[in-house]
């Protein structure tokens, strides 16, 4: 059983700079495709962003491609989602989500994390 917590988010100015940090516990992190996921209130919840592996390949949504990066660290079981230049349209809450598919359909994953408020005022 994996268990990811996340950390990171917060209150930002339009054109500001967050990173979240999810943390995998319970299970061999490397074996797992981390996706990251946003809810909007009002809204169906969004991809947002997948990193393989390895680290060695990533896909983002066209809304923030170029804008927003993923990483990985396998030795310390940590992703992160480095989030820049952010809009108001961004406030959401994120989620980081492990799966054993490079695929962008949230069904395909089976463990979240908490979530992390991310909030953009212009």
């Amino acid at each position: 059983q994996v268990q990811l917590v996340q950390s990171g988010g917060g209150l930002v100015q339009a054109g500001g700079s967050l990173r979240l940090s999810c943390v995998a516990s319970g299970g061999a992190f490397s074996d797992y495709v981390i996706g990251w996921f946003r809810l909007a209130p009002g809204k169906e919840r969004e991809y947002v962003a997948l990193i393989s592996w390895n680290g060695a390949g990533d896909n983002y949504a066209g809304s923030v491609d170029g804008r927003f990066t993923v990483s990985r660290v396998n030795e310390d079981n940590t992703a992160f989602l480095q989030m820049n230049n952010l809009r108001p349209e961004d406030t959401a809450l994120y989620y980081c989500a492990a799966g054993l598919r490079f695929v962008t359909n949230p069904a395909e994953f089976d463990y979240w994390g908490q979530g992390s408020q991310v909030t953009v005022y212009s």
